[in-house]
């Protein structure tokens, strides 16, 4: 089964689907999105000044104000709150805080445990807020299964009842899947395998999150200013200020969580790569569509190779579907333009139908592309300027939906000088390695793209991979 072949006629079922979809979020077709908040025009002062209103910054303002009701917090976004990768993604949420069990035990072999102990309870609060205050997002824990199917090599379902093996001696509630398994949870000609992990993930609607958390922000007395964008930090006598178009924010501290949007600090730049992924979501699904799919328990669904997809069912019975074809373009360029790839979009849907051929003349309602702030890593890291009264937090690469609370939360411990287990740990005291500059990073980004798809086609690791390996460097769509 070629995934990689040329675009055929236009004649093709797989072209037909896309044809009249939508190029904006699925999730951004709601009426129930919020009033705009007003720009800052004049000078304001504060306690604490987030910069950027996705679910980093609006989790950092409110832990901000659970901790300390009288702390004056503002919190400024350059676009409108949740408008940039917060309300782009697909929806899954999980509780790993370091891209998952085998990254951990290769970069942090030592903190494992309390890892996975600091992500539990970073999920469970995510999910006590979204119960507490009645955030409306079709917030679903089903966990997930990371699929074998005949796409990837034989090695590959080694490596995932490695994975098994390991989360089950850590205490997770986990099955495996053999063929005759998988196919009772999701039917598909190509799964011969897979590993439901029932207790650490969930399936949100990420744009309702992100809005019901900025009523929660202002609730708790946050002052949010939108369409209003941070141009310029400067230290000054009592602690940090921020130069907007028309006002001027002085705060004593400062958390940047700015995501891919270029950062303030030049010392971010050097540890992140802007990559694009693109999605597609389905039309809603009729009753005999869902029966032929059998996907009863609805769970998020992610491919177990280097490029993968990540497929999932919305509150309405729609597929969500993507991933597999992450884009860097050269320079770290981004820009508005880039959320459209055709080419992709037809790839992604001739993948689709060679995954689900029972629902061919299913079209697609909505496709669109969003920015990731990938480091080599795979997972958030921080750091802190001007004599620790900035921190940031960056570097989600694709799995920001629940690890953004901890980002926010390890943010405000460093700001606060506050003492915790998490700062204890080489994953909050560590940052990834450097990207190179270019054009040396665009050509290591090709050259690992090219090779994660040799892996993915023959289960050979090849020398530049191995390469990569030994520097602590990495690529992952």
């Amino acid at each position: 089964m070629d995934r990689t072949a040329n675009t055929p006629r236009s004649s093709e079922r797989y072209l037909d689907a896309i044809a009249d979809a939508e190029t904006f979020p699925y999730w951004l077709d709601d009426v129930d999105e919020p009033d705009s908040n007003p720009i800052a025009v004049t000078d304001e002062d504060c306690d604490l000044c987030v910069v950027g209103g996705g679910f980093t910054g609006l989790w950092t303002a409110i832990i901000a104000k659970q901790r300390d009701a009288n702390r004056d917090v503002v919190l400024i976004d350059s676009h409108e709150i949740g408008s940039g990768a917060s309300s782009r993604n697909g929806g899954f949420m999980d509780y790993s805080l370091t891209h998952g069990i085998a990254n951990a035990q290769e970069r942090f072999p030592d903190e494992v445990e309390i890892l996975e102990q600091l992500g539990r309870e970073n999920f469970n609060q995510i999910e006590k807020v979204i119960r507490e205050y009645n955030i409306d997002c079709d917030f679903e824990r089903n966990g997930a299964i990371e699929v074998a199917s005949t796409w990837h090599p034989e090695n590959y379902s080694d490596e995932l009842q490695a994975d098994y093996r390991q989360l089950k001696e850590l205490g997770h509630n986990v099955a495996w899947l053999d063929r005759e398994a998988m196919q009772q949870e999701v039917r598909s000609p190509v799964f011969t395998g897979g590993l439901w992990t029932k207790d650490t993930s969930a399936l949100v609607d990420p744009a309702r999150l992100v809005w019901g958390l900025k009523r929660v922000a202002q609730t708790l007395g946050v002052r949010i200013y939108e369409d209003t964008r941070a141009e310029d930090i400067e230290r000054d006598n009592a602690g940090v200020e921020i130069i907007t178009a028309l006002a001027k924010i002085r705060a004593r501290n400062v958390a940047l969580a700015t995501n891919t949007f270029k950062p303030l600090l030049r010392q971010m730049q050097k540890y992140i790569a802007p990559v694009y992924d693109y999605c597609l979501v389905t039309e809603p699904l009729t009753s005999d569509q869902l029966a032929s799919i059998n996907w009863k328990n609805r769970q998020g669904l992610t491919d177990v190779s280097n490029q993968f997809h990540y497929y999932r069912l919305t509150a309405d019975n729609r597929v969500l579907w993507g991933g597999y074809d992450a884009i860097y373009y050269f320079g770290g360029r981004m820009d508005q333009e880039l959320e459209s790839r055709p080419e992709t979009w037809a790839m992604l849907s001739s993948q689709f139908f060679q995954t689900f051929p029972q629902l061919e003349g299913v079209k697609f309602s909505h496709m669109w592309g969003a920015p990731i702030d990938t480091c080599a890593r795979y997972s958030v890291f921080w750091g802190t300027a001007m004599d620790n009264h900035v921190a940031y937090a960056i570097g989600y690469t694709g799995l920001g939906v629940g690890a953004s609370r901890f980002g926010g939360e390890v943010m405000l411990d460093l700001l606060d000088g506050n003492s915790t287990r998490a700062r204890q740990t080489k994953f909050v005291q560590t940052k990834p390695r450097s990207f190179p500059p270019e054009p040396f990073r665009f050509i290591g980004i090709q050259a690992t793209r090219w090779s994660l798809d040799y892996e993915d086609r023959t289960g050979k690791r090849n020398l530049w991979l191995r390469l990569m390996d030994r520097l602590g460097l990495g690529f992952d769509s």
